[in-house]
């Protein structure tokens, strides 16, 4: 029988999360069991900070549209620095119950390199999401009713920039009109939903460094415009205190762990291509009290979530990674080298060499910050002996620190090889730069993005966000960090232009300042805040046996 991710999970003997604590150096009374497999940390508990642990980041090469195990790499690297003797912790994003249920898979690792328990983190784990909807939510039937109400704050209904979210791939719900019905429903004004992951609530919970950071985030947050155009926020409303008490308990790390028992913190989940994809900030610095060395990962390829990583989360942290990961795959190189999805399991070396552009564009991109990338091609049982010399032939001449990571097949034993380089790489001085200041103009700050990490050649802004820049520069909100929102399978902002592409222009077409969470979201190409369900959704596989057991989740 074939087994998959849930089989083996199914199968994977795991510890009580006491013991786990134990393990990490959590005391009892700082943790907060959900049943004997997960917990909540109790930060207040925790013993006062006496390290701060070297972080590890794992991005990759631009991703065929099934990922490339960029998760389940994260797991087996920090699986294989625990055979090492090394003191180590994972942290990673809570899964979307969208992409679970549509496309992409959930956020868990797999194989024999996954956090368990899986069916559990998959789908409603601790309720985190949840929380965050229904704050979110919350916030959009306050703003209503305060217009409902009198509106003293004259609260413009045309310039509600405040939307409604759902943690669901639903297409039909990207504009919608609210307050039909007649005057006891509400004002009728056009409103719309984004993915919860999309949420800057999702935001402000990963960046925030405390509950009381959190909560003035929250009191930043912009929900829209006056009838004179001037701002409206959460604190003028007087509702940060109710979204704080709503997001409490949410804003406390999970504790579970991996197959190979390393304590893993579970924790925030915003997407990479619409949000900044990187877990909470909370979670990796509590790792960081607790462990010598943190493993974690940026959604999508390094133009995407290793970018927002370096310049929003390790900004506001205080902190730069110590060394970086790039997972390639055969079958990505391919896909970026011609081959078509269908053709991608029959050996083509050829198309390898073809497509090893793009995984030297992500390489350059890292060096652009001081940080000497390590290689990691995760394997896949498709893959032949000589396409993945190909690729280890290319990084032995290129100068790379290059090994096979064989962890979805044999968990920690598999990535011993990219181990080892990462440990090497850790010991080695490191010259971080980031590639712009916030105080640079905006338009500055957009080209440094564009032609260092994209490697295009020119910006453009339609006329809606020209106009929303100069509001953005009237407002001084401009020495913000930038979060861009682009396809994540090309470098450009066109999702068919694989490979390396040049001499391209990336249309901004919108810019929207999230205050609370401290950046500008630039939006290009046609990239949504609320993705739809493909064809084939991964629902239709799923399923629960008599006993309530998972059927088909991946």
């Amino acid at each position: 029988m074939t087994q998959t991710d849930l089989s083996i999970a199914t199968a994977a003997e795991m510890l009580p999360i006491t013991q786990i604590a134990e393990r990490a150096g959590i005391p009892e009374n700082a943790l907060e069991p959900y049943g004997h497999y997960k917990a909540k940390i109790n930060l207040e508990k925790l013993p006062p900070a006496v390290q701060q642990g070297k972080v590890v980041l794992v991005t990759a090469i631009s991703p065929t549209p099934a990922g490339e195990g960029k998760s389940t790499v994260t797991v087996g690297i920090a699986d294989a620095l625990g055979l090492l003797d090394e003191s180590v912790m994972v942290a990673l994003r809570e899964p979307s119950l969208g992409p679970v249920m549509g496309m992409k898979g959930g956020a868990t690792g797999g194989g024999f390199a996954q956090v368990l328990p899986m069916e559990d983190i998959n789908l409603h784990f601790t309720g985190d999401i949840h929380a965050i909807t229904t704050a979110n939510n919350a916030l959009a039937a306050l703003i209503d009713n305060h217009i409902h109400q009198g509106n003293i704050l004259r609260l413009d209904p045309r310039r509600i920039t405040w939307k409604r979210v759902l943690d669901m791939n639903d297409r039909a719900l990207r504009h919608v009109t609210v307050g039909l019905g007649g005057p006891a429903h509400g004002m009728p004004r056009e409103d719309g939903f984004d993915i919860t992951v999309a949420s800057e609530i999702m935001a402000v919970l990963c960046l925030a460094v405390s509950l009381e950071d959190l909560k003035e985030r929250l009191a930043q947050m912009l929900v829209g415009y006056t009838y004179d155009r001037e701002p409206v926020t959460v604190r003028d409303l007087g509702v940060e205190g109710a979204l704080t008490l709503l997001l409490k308990e949410a804003f406390k790390p999970n504790l579970v762990q991996t197959i190979g028992r390393t304590p893993a913190l579970v924790h925030g989940g915003p997407f990479a291509n619409i949000a900044h994809g990187c877990n909470s900030l909370i979670a990796t610095n509590t790792a960081r009290r607790l462990a010598d060395v943190v493993v974690t990962e940026a959604g999508f390829g390094a133009d995407l979530g290793a970018e927002k990583f370096m310049h929003i989360k390790s900004r506001q942290g205080g902190f730069s990674p110590d060394a970086v990961v790039i997972v390639a795959t055969v079958r990505a190189l391919k896909m970026h080298g011609g081959v078509g999805k269908s053709q991608l399991t029959e050996p083509d070396p050829e198309a390898v060499r073809r497509g090893l552009p793009n995984l030297v564009k992500h390489m350059e991109t890292i060096r652009q910050f001081g940080i000497e990338p390590v290689i990691a091609l995760n394997r896949f049982v498709t893959d032949s002996a000589e396409e993945l010399r190909v690729i280890l032939d290319w990084a032995e001449k290129a100068g790379v620190a290059a090994a096979v990571a064989d962890v979805w097949g044999k968990g920690g034993e598999g990535g011993l090889a990219v181990a080892r380089l990462v440990k090497q790489e850790l010991e080695r001085p490191k010259n971080f730069r980031r590639l712009y200041d916030v105080t640079d103009p905006v338009e500055e700050k957009l080209e440094a993005i564009v032609r260092g990490v994209y490697g295009g050649d020119r910006i453009q802004l339609t006329d809606k966000a020209a106009k929303q820049l100069a509001e953005i520069r009237r407002l001084g909100w401009d020495a913000l960090p930038l979060c861009m929102a682009k396809t994540q399978y090309s470098l450009s902002d066109q999702p068919k232009l694989l490979g390396r592409p040049e001499g391209f222009t990336v249309t901004i077409r919108e810019i929207v300042p999230k205050l609370g969470a401290g950046f500008l979201v630039c939006l290009t190409g046609d990239i949504m805040t609320m993705p739809g369900l493909p064809k084939q959704p991964a629902a239709l596989r799923m399923d629960v046996d008599e006993r309530g057991r998972a059927l088909g989740l991946f």
